[in-house]
């Protein structure tokens, strides 16, 4: 999304990290730790979220997507965090992964999943800004580390019956869902 927002060329080469035969040495070279993302540009590589992103950011032309203000930075470094921290891993794996691909799934797994996503969900809402973004009225990073992981965990219905509970990010995401950035990535491998 990152790019898309910049304007900027890129390949996205498709990779399944739990492919039968395992993930492609090529592919360990780029991220040791056999996990996606991982970014190369004219031979300089990187691997995890956050440095990518930033990376594009202030290497390519386009829009800002940090904000300059010291306060606002922090924030979005915060959102950011919080959601590594606290709301993929519970959002994702343990709620939208676990419904989805586990027969059965764990059902505790996913309720202790729920009960953390409520409380990433209520941060969420007290840090969000006033404004069509979630500092405002910039769109920043922190807008698109939250959208991918927002989008899966609406793929199944206590994700959404959760997030119905929280209109702020509820119609935060659907404008984010609503750019072009979002659409050309929604088929794209959003896991870390």
């Amino acid at each position: 999304m990152a790019l898309q927002e910049k304007g900027v060329d890129y390949e996205l080469v498709p990779l399944d990290i739990f492919a039968a035969e395992g993930i492609p040495a090529w592919y360990l070279e780029l991220h040791p730790f056999g996990r996606i993302p991982a970014f190369e540009h004219d031979g300089f590589c990187l691997f995890e979220t956050g440095a990518i992103t930033r990376y594009v950011d202030e290497g390519f032309p386009g829009p800002a997507l940090q904000p300059t203000d010291p306060h606002l930075r922090a924030r979005m470094s915060q959102i950011i965090g919080m959601l590594g921290a606290y709301g993929y891993r519970a959002m994702v794996w343990d709620v939208a992964v676990e419904r989805l691909e586990t027969t059965p799934p764990d059902e505790a797994l996913i309720a202790s999943g729920l009960a953390q996503a409520e409380t990433v969900l209520k941060v969420l809402t007290s840090l969000k800004a006033k404004g069509p973004w979630l500092l405002g009225e910039q769109l920043t990073l922190a807008d698109l580390h939250a959208a991918p992981i927002i989008a899966y965990f609406l793929k199944v219905a206590e994700g959404r019956d959760l997030l119905a509970r929280f209109v702020e990010v509820w119609d935060w995401y659907a404008r984010i869902a609503d750019r072009t950035s979002f659409a050309r990535t929604e088929k794209g491998a959003w896991a870390e």
